[in-house]
This record gives C-alpha cells, sequence and structure tokens, in this order.
C-alpha cells in the first residue's frame, strides 16, 4: 500500500492535490475575467476545461488520499478530521463536476452568475479543507515522520554523534 501512497515520510496526497488547487483556482479566475473583456468565451472555455482537469486531478489525489486514511488509527481526533478533510474535499469535486457541466460546451458569453458562484463557494469549502490537511500533516504527523524521526532532525550539528547517528 505505501508503495502506492508514496514511501514513509514522502506521501504522494500532498503533491498530487497542487494540480486540482491549482487548476481550480485558475478557472475561477478565468470566470472573473471574462467578465471584463470584450470577448470573453476563451476565458469561459478555458475554465470550464480548467475545472474538468481539476476534476480528474482530484481524483487522482483521492485515490492515494484514501489509502493515507488507511494509515490512520479510528476512534483519534486525526482519523476525525481526516473523514471532513475527505468529505469536503468529496463535496468540492462534486460542485466542480456539476459545474463543468452545467456550463455546457463552446460558451460565447461571460460565465453565468450560477456557475461563478458554484465555484467560489466550492474554493472556500476547499481552503476550509486545506487547512484540516494541513492540521493532518503538521499537527498530527500523518504520513510524515514518526517521534524518533523527527526528533533526529532536531539534533545539533554539533552535538557529539551517537550510536543512533552510525
Amino acid at each position: 500500500m505505501s508503495a502506492l501512497a508514496g514511501p514513509y515520510g514522502h506521501p504522494l496526497h500532498p503533491a498530487l492535490v497542487a494540480v486540482p488547487i491549482g487548476a481550480w483556482i485558475a478557472s475561477f479566475v478565468f470566470d472573473l475575467a471574462s467578465h471584463v473583456v470584450d470577448n470573453p468565451g476563451f476565458l469561459a472555455e478555458g475554465a470550464r476545461w480548467l475545472i474538468g482537469l481539476g476534476v480528474l486531478g482530484a481524483l487522482a489525489a483521492a485515490t492515494v488520499g484514501f489509502l493515507d486514511l488507511f494509515a490512520i488509527p479510528t476512534g483519534t481526533r486525526a482519523f476525525r478530521t481526516a473523514l471532513v478533510h475527505m468529505g469536503l474535499n468529496l463535496a468540492v469535486t462534486v460542485g466542480f463536476a456539476i459545474g463543468f457541466i452545467i456550463r455546457g460546451s463552446h460558451p460565447a458569453a461571460p460565465v453565468p452568475l450560477g456557475p461563478l458562484v458554484l465555484s467560489g463557494v466550492a474554493l472556500v469549502a476547499l481552503t476550509v479543507s486545506g487547512y484540516l490537511g494541513g492540521e493532518l500533516a503538521y499537527h498530527y504527523g500523518v504520513r510524515v515522520a514518526d517521534e524518533a524521526t523527527q526528533q533526529a532532525g532536531y539534533v545539533s550539528t554539533t552535538d557529539a554523534p551517537t550510536s543512533e547517528d552510525t
């Protein structure tokens, strides 16, 4: 399982989430920009395809993130946080998938208010989920490093080597 999720200390999930996050933020910028240019069709079309790319990237990130979930003991705060993180991410992905569908193909006008608001709300939820993902990695240390590995990183290079260092 760790071969699919990345080696311990180097999980793939945090790296893979950059694709949907970047694509969805860029799509929202394109959505907004479609309201301030003379020929908005290319921006609306670009936003739609960025949303599609983000959904595909989110599915890849979710697959690996689901494997990371198995590394967390059930009944813990970290597990409950991970479940909320996963639920929010699934809702965000569904929201963007719906946004992709309702936009239609080959738009010529600025992005309508409905899809624009849907993307904005989904990005707010994504921000909350990202915060929770940070909690999992930086506060709870999920798939990042065990305490002994963390402690080894704080040993001063001027300290005398110990038997553990060799």
